[in-house]
């Protein structure tokens, strides 16, 4: 085995891109339903390998943060929407609400 096979195989999968990321999120968001929401995890793991799953969770933390802020989700804390600029520790991440 070459050197360069050697690199490519320990090569971490690239983190996803913004616009993959937020059709997961609008998928997971629509199939979880109303009034119900996804971890970070969940679309965390929907778009990178297992193993690298933690690697896509800055990247699903602030796409989530710019669809909440256009309107297009919620962010949650403690089953309460947030305003996303005040997002902290754990979240939850759903749907709009109809209103």
């Amino acid at each position: 085995m070459s050197t360069d096979s050697r690199r490519d195989a320990a090569a971490p999968t690239p983190l996803p891109d913004d616009l993959s990321t937020e059709a997961a999120l609008l998928r997971l968001t629509a199939e979880c339903g109303p009034g119900k929401s996804i971890s970070p995890m969940d679309a965390a793991q929907a778009l990178i390998t297992e193993a690298e799953w933690q690697r896509a969770l800055p990247v699903v933390r602030r796409v989530a943060v710019r669809m909440a802020q256009e309107g297009r989700l919620l962010i949650y804390r403690k089953g309460k929407p947030i305003d996303p600029a005040e997002l902290r520790g754990v979240y939850r991440i759903g749907a709009p609400r109809d209103e």
